[in-house]
């Protein structure tokens, strides 16, 4: 997640120092913070539950409730910013494709200003029909196929496994090694190469069990009832 998010602050990030330096720092903190997270919850989770540990680590407790409410409201904030973020590129796309469909609608160009009673100096929070309607539709829309899938962890890990390797593995290096010319046959190009070849087996394996899981779950499932 935080190589696709890295692109746009890197575009806004002040010099000097340079860009390069400031998101290497902001890398190595980023992915270290996460790194040590995901394998902290990962290794509690099977201290915990063994080999039945939950997809949701958080149904496979009862109490504390306060705490795992907290829990869970902190999960639903952190899925809201996430949302926002990377639906902003598909809201772009095709409401610049109807804007330009129909030039001469007022729903898809036309603003709309309604002043915020509270906020001092006259402030209007600013809206457009076309993306109050169309993106409360698609979030409606999304978050009832999502609520349709029964298969919570085997989609989520067929997903990752599909963009774990381009995204994370093979473009990242193919760029380094373009950008370093590294020489073909050298130790560094085997190293970079067998890191390659290892990430893509790693993703191989992780759709073909998503899949599995998946076709073994087929037999009695029901729609909207999610099974971790």
């Amino acid at each position: 997640m935080w190589h696709r998010s890295s692109v746009d602050p890197q575009d806004t990030v002040k010099s000097p120092p340079s860009e390069n330096v400031t998101m290497k720092r902001a890398s190595f903190y980023g992915i270290g913070v996460t790194t040590i997270f995901y394998v902290s919850l990962g290794c509690i989770g099977y201290a915990a539950f063994g080999n039945a540990a939950p997809g949701n680590v958080l149904t496979g407790f009862d109490e504390p409730f306060w705490l795992v409410d907290v829990a869970n409201v902190a999960v639903v904030i952190h899925l809201v910013g996430a949302y926002q973020v990377y639906a902003q590129p598909i809201f772009a796309c095709y409401e610049k494709w109807l804007a330009t469909r129909w030039p001469d609608s007022a729903f898809f160009h036309r603003e709309y200003a309604v002043r915020l009673p509270l906020a001092g100096g006259g402030r209007a929070a600013r809206f457009m029909m076309c993306k109050l309607v169309v993106r409360t539709a698609f979030v409606a829309a999304t978050t009832v196929v999502s609520l349709m899938l029964p298969f919570f962890n085997a989609v989520l890990g067929l997903l990752g496994a599909i963009a774990f390797w381009p995204l994370t593995v093979y473009f990242p290096v193919t760029m380094y090694i373009a950008q370093a010319k590294v020489a073909p046959g050298s130790r560094k190009w085997v190293a970079l190469q067998a890191l390659n070849a290892g990430a893509l087996v790693v993703s191989l394996l992780a759709a073909v069990g998503s899949v599995a899981d998946m076709v073994q779950r087929l037999g009695h499932v029901t729609i909207f009832q999610t099974q971790l």
